[in-house]
């Protein structure tokens, strides 16, 4: 599998850029619900699970297997590779928006 999805969190395989800035955290946050407060992030060390962020993009590069977790969702393993993770976005006759969870 080369995509996961988390409530209203999208992450798929992908390149990171070289122009890409590290991000040194040891909790990774890749969406803040806006209506409970909850995270979806991932904890590890740095020397496992390194983020990246270009344009508002979070890059994500996994050097052994790590948990993204919530909680209101089933924990996700993210095996080892580099990631792209996106807010996904929903579509009405409005026009779109982005997903709330």
């Amino acid at each position: 599998m080369n995509h996961y999805r988390q409530g209203d969190v999208f992450i798929q395989q992908s390149a990171i850029p070289k122009d890409a800035k590290p991000v040194t955290v040891k909790r990774i946050v890749l969406a803040d619900g806006e209506v409970t407060g909850h995270q979806h992030a991932i904890v590890a060390d740095p020397t496992i699970c390194t983020a990246y962020e270009k344009d508002g993009k979070i890059y994500l590069h996994v050097e052994s297997p790590v948990d993204l977790v919530h909680e209101e969702h089933a924990p996700i393993t993210l095996p080892p590779g580099d990631y792209v993770s996106y807010i996904q976005r929903e579509y009405d006759s409005l026009g779109t928006r982005r997903v709330a969870d």
